[in-house]
């Protein structure tokens, strides 16, 4: 058995490498890592243990591992959240909503300086519900039609809506897969991201790391703070998108208050509306059915088998025991220090999620943040926030930390403000560090 953990650490070391190595085939690495651990645990009869009743070299047996992935394992109430909300989320970009939003932000705005900041925060509540790429997109003609009439560069700005997004996508169940993710292996509703146990939760904790970031940003746009400017009023297409956004943000709360409810009870909610709204689109928008596949196939398929591929891989490292015996590693290396422990779950989160994506990152590490927490007489909370807090903000770090960021840095090239590595860190450094340090000082405040 103890070769056996190696061999799969192996394949999971290998897997980390080719995705940080080759980005653009991350989902072949993990499709095939994923295959090869279940040939391993069918061939040899290890990694995950049969249960009672089924023979080692029968039938059972040889099925089992497929099984216990396909129906354990793999988190399908996340697969189903993800891909219902991206359905209503390209749905609401559709409809033109965000940008009449965002119109009757500048209009209502003293200045621009203001009415830029106002722009960034509300990208940063969108990206709470909506995919951070597609809230970048959805908000990018209003930020550079901004820059325009007031004839400044929009390289701040459009990196801007990058960082908002990342970072406030962390703030609810249904932001980004992270949370997703985390809430499934904490047992949180959507109301848990809220209050728990009592205590002020992630929001809120997320909502402290907003402010310092509008603060940081009005440093640079203040210079516009005596250019006024009118809004136009952009007409929207139809209103039953932001009807179904509001019905799943309503209903996962409801669903959250269900006692004894199954867990994958909001998922198949959140994906029914998403069926229901692409069915509105085809019927009552009168779409073809090349349009409608259009709008099907635009969704991020790639990340749900992407996250596939990753859900099996570290649970057969789970199964296998690595992460306790990374826990007990760690909680070694801080000598039983809750702020050590605290500090470096934040740093090395920041780091890694700078240059890697943070997805397969926190599913092998929840389960380390968690155990080192217990073993510590903690609340699992403080590292498993500090956790999510370090690799969703850290990947603001770098442009290529999140997809938000690389999308955000192509925009800005076609406009003819082409920027580099360098350019970017001025800002993605001091921008990750400010809103790290503020939101890990009020997470230590209502947790530790």
């Amino acid at each position: 058995m103890v070769s056996m953990k190696w061999l799969v650490l192996g394949v999971a070391v290998l897997m980390y490498a080719l995705v940080i190595a080759f980005q653009d085939r991350k989902l072949w690495f993990t499709t095939g890592a994923a295959i090869l651990v279940l040939v391993l645990a069918t061939v040899t009869g290890g990694i995950f243990a049969l249960p009672s009743g089924v023979a080692p070299g029968s039938t059972g047996a040889l099925l089992y591992p497929i099984l216990h992935s396909f129906l354990e394992i793999i988190n399908w109430n996340v697969l189903m959240i993800y891909l219902g909300s991206m359905a209503i989320a390209a749905l609401f970009i559709y409809s033109k909503v965000p940008a009449r939003i965002a119109d009757a932000i500048v209009g209502g705005c003293g200045n621009t300086g203001i009415a830029m900041v106002a722009i960034l925060a509300m990208t940063g509540i969108i990206s709470i519900f909506v995919e951070n790429v597609a809230t970048v997109l959805v908000m990018a003609p209003i930020a550079l039609a901004l820059c325009r009439k007031i004839k400044c560069s929009p390289v701040y700005f459009m990196m801007g809506l990058a960082v908002m997004s990342n970072l406030e996508g962390t703030a609810t169940l249904v932001g980004d897969p992270p949370s997703m993710i985390f809430a499934s292996y904490a047992g949180y509703n959507f109301n848990d991201f809220f209050v728990h146990d009592g205590h002020l939760s992630i929001f809120f904790i997320i909502q402290s790391g907003m402010l310092a970031g509008c603060l940081f940003f009005y440093g640079f746009f203040a210079r516009n703070g005596k250019n006024r400017i009118t809004a136009e009023k952009t007409d929207v297409i139809s209103w039953v998108p932001f009807i179904l956004l509001l019905s799943m943000i309503f209903g996962l709360a409801a669903v959250s208050f269900i006692p004894s409810a199954p867990s994958f009870l909001s998922g198949l909610f959140v994906l029914a509306l998403g069926i229901i709204g692409v069915l509105w689109y085809k019927l009552c928008q009168k779409k073809s059915t090349a349009e409608t596949r259009e709008l099907v196939q635009g969704l991020d398929w790639e990340t749900i088998f992407f996250l596939i591929g990753i859900f099996i891989v570290i649970g057969a490292i789970r199964e296998a025991g690595l992460l306790d015996d990374f826990a007990a590693f760690l909680a070694g290396v801080t000598g039983g220090s809750k702020f050590a422990g605290f500090f470096i779950i934040l740093l090395v989160s920041i780091v890694i999620s700078g240059f890697v994506d943070n997805v397969p990152y926190i599913i092998a590490m929840l389960p380390v943040a968690g155990s080192m927490a217990q073993a510590m007489n903690l609340h699992p909370e403080l590292y498993m926030f500090a956790l999510l807090v370090g690799s969703c903000l850290g990947g603001n770090l770098t442009p290529f930390g999140a997809s938000a960021n690389i999308v955000s840095m192509g925009i800005i090239k076609k406009e003819g403000h082409p920027i580099n590595f360098g350019g970017w860190i001025k800002i993605g450094v001091p921008f990750t560090i400010i809103t790290t340090a503020v939101a890990a000082i009020v997470l230590w405040l209502l947790w530790a």
